[in-house]
């Protein structure tokens, strides 16, 4: 089984509707495939109350959340974090301190799926995420499928 770990901007995507490629790529997945990790439902619940709870987004945000898989914050994936970030700061690779966090989050989840012979993609349109030392399993749903 694939995990597919959408990143914040992705998951806006998904809440807002403003790509079509990107609803219809969820609508492909079986949607206990589909996660996010904590740090993501973080930032989207930060940007509700950014902008005063309004009702609509606050709706769709919930209902989003409701409806995917929320990865938590593991031991693991702190042991994770801390070597990417050190590998990170070596290469001269900058990314976020959220984006960081998220990163880990998607290396930690692909080495626990590579021991059961699952995978783990992140699910981003943000470039930065290719230079992450030791690479990670990317995929871009704003893009058509590769055929």
């Amino acid at each position: 089984m694939t995990t597919y770990l959408l990143d914040t901007n992705m998951a806006s995507h998904v809440i807002k509707g403003d790509i079509p490629s990107v609803r219809s790529r969820l609508v492909d997945v079986p949607m206990q495939c589909v996660a996010v990790s904590v740090v993501t439902q973080a930032e989207l619940l930060y940007g509700v109350a950014k902008r005063g709870h309004p009702q609509g987004l606050t709706t769709r945000v919930r209902e989003f959340l409701a409806r995917v898989r929320v990865v938590p914050w593991t031991e693991e994936v702190a042991e994770v974090y801390g070597r990417l970030r050190a590998s990170c700061e070596a290469a001269g690779v900058p990314l976020a301190p959220m984006d960081m966090m998220i990163a880990a989050h998607a290396k930690a989840l692909s080495l626990a799926a590579a021991q059961v012979a699952d995978t783990a993609v992140l699910i981003t349109r943000d470039r930065a995420f290719a230079r992450v030392p030791g690479g990670l399993s990317l995929d871009d749903w704003t893009q058509e499928p590769a055929a």
